[in-house]
């Protein structure tokens, strides 16, 4: 596999290994959402300075309002993170 069919089969087995640990298998709730940040991004949770931040980003990540993080979500946060590390955010 290339490397980026390599990080696209990651990127679904992390959201795989999470999923469904509270029932559905299909999306990620919210202690999910925070399990997954603590064990694979534990560097953001350090950074981040207000304990209500993994509740800002469920929030923002939840577009469709059902409290929980489906694959669709979850990618465009990868995507947004991967963005914001590189420092390539929308031009102001």
């Amino acid at each position: 596999m290339t490397q980026l069919e390599t990080a696209m089969a990651i990127l679904m087995k992390t959201f795989d290994t999470y999923a469904g640990a509270e029932g559905n298998k299909d999306s990620l709730s919210k202690v999910e959402v925070k399990t997954m940040l603590e064990k694979e991004l534990p560097g953001l949770l350090k950074a981040a300075k207000n304990p209500g931040e993994v509740d800002k980003l469920m929030k923002g990540l939840d577009f469709n309002g059902d409290s929980e993080v489906d694959f669709t979500e979850f990618v465009v946060m990868v995507a947004a993170l991967t963005c914001a590390c590189h420092n390539r955010g929308p031009k102001k």
